[in-house]
């Protein structure tokens, strides 16, 4: 956009390569000398004055804690016993439709049934598990 504003400015004695350039090279210094007038805050700074309170708690945890890894992977665990006990048409149908993603027309069709019939053993497949975990 700059270089369109000064248009009338080149004067044709170097390439417009080169002017271009240097209006892109001269508009990112600016940037860059803007940028360091803000103050950088450190994460240890207290905030409000607080006696313990720093940015950093004030900061999400991306990641799951590892309570919550625990949680999930004992929760994996207790699932995939269960899966085992239920009975293989159930199983497939849980492994169709939450494992390999597939939709309820596609995952009726690989086993040859009526979308409804998939339907209703998807449900009977969820309240027995539902059941087993709550039994945990």
């Amino acid at each position: 956009m700059s270089a369109y504003k000064h248009l009338d400015q080149f004067k044709g004695t170097a390439k417009m390569t080169t002017w271009l350039t240097t209006i892109v090279t001269n508009s990112a210094l600016t940037q860059l000398r803007r940028r360091s007038r803000h103050p950088h805050v450190s994460l240890n700074e207290k905030l409000n004055g607080e006696q313990d309170y720093f940015l950093s708690d004030t900061l999400v945890e991306s990641r799951p804690s590892p309570e919550d890894e625990c949680a999930s992977s004992e929760s994996h665990g207790f699932l995939t016993r269960f899966l085992s006990e239920l009975s293989p048409s159930l199983r497939r149908v849980i492994q169709l439709r939450y494992m390999d993603g597939l939709t309820i027309r596609e995952a009726a069709d690989v086993l040859g049934v009526s979308q409804g019939t998939l339907k209703s053993n998807v449900s009977w497949a969820r309240s027995k598990l539902k059941r087993m975990m709550r039994r945990v």
